[in-house]
């Protein structure tokens, strides 16, 4: 017997976006697992990970970092700042802009980035390996879209 909920689904099961959230949450759940030997949560690692595979040969600031890994500039600061303290990263003055700070990954940060990456990269294909490979090519552009421009 259904509850008081006024909703326009017959079931739970028809929602897309309850489906995604626990989708999400399952994934979730095998990346944190995947990034528990390394001692990072995935914030941490989407940020050292997307600063260690951007191009350096010009200064990269917090905000770029931020944009490109689409998160929070403020969160991005906060973070960076555990990722520096335990020696992954380094934050320095940006030779361009006094206001700015340009980030550089440490050796030692590119080293756990890359070993992390492979664990990342396994619990994925671990995940997704429940879809079909016909699955998995309508899978991504669906999501990218979505990510893009959700209301097109």
């Amino acid at each position: 017997m259904p509850g008081d909920l006024d909703t326009q689904y017959p079931d739970a099961q028809s929602s897309l976006g309850l489906a995604l959230w626990r989708a999400t949450n399952a994934w979730q759940k095998h990346i944190r697992a995947a990034l528990a030997p390394h001692d990072l949560t995935h914030v941490q690692y989407v940020l050292l990970a997307s600063l260690t595979w951007m191009d350096r040969t010009e200064p990269v600031s917090q905000r770029h970092l931020a944009q490109h890994a689409e998160l929070d500039v403020m969160m991005t600061s906060q973070v960076l700042r555990t990722l520096e303290a335990k020696g992954y990263i380094r934050r320095e003055p940006h030779p361009d802009d006094r206001r700015a700070i340009a980030l550089h990954p440490t050796p030692r940060g590119i080293e756990l980035a890359n070993m992390a990456t492979q664990d990342v990269e396994s619990a994925d294909t671990a995940y997704f390996g429940a879809l079909t490979p016909a699955q998995r090519e309508l899978f991504l552009p669906a999501l990218q879209r979505l990510a893009s421009n959700p209301h097109e």
